[in-house]
């Protein structure tokens, strides 16, 4: 498990044995898994626990800000393109 980013209160990480496609799990008080190639590459909620709705878009803004970093972080711990 890697934290690859922190904003506004939350902890953005990929875990290092993950399966695709390629997402980011976004936690605070609960945990927000975020798809990154969604459609038109704009990121994709796959699920959110613990979350109420003002909480999932505080924790998608950080992904959607720094999607493309976020793959590259990916890509780097994965080994694999996008």
């Amino acid at each position: 498990m890697v934290t690859v980013l922190r904003s506004d209160g939350f902890r953005v990480i990929i875990f290092a044995n993950d399966h695709e496609p390629v997402h980011v799990h976004v936690f605070g008080d609960g945990e927000t898994k975020i798809d990154l190639s969604g459609p038109d590459h704009k990121p994709l909620l796959v699920r959110a626990r613990q979350r109420a709705k003002q909480d999932i878009r505080r924790a998608i803004r950080p992904v959607l800000e720094y999607r493309r970093v976020l793959a590259g972080k990916s890509r780097d711990i994965h080994g694999r393109a996008d």
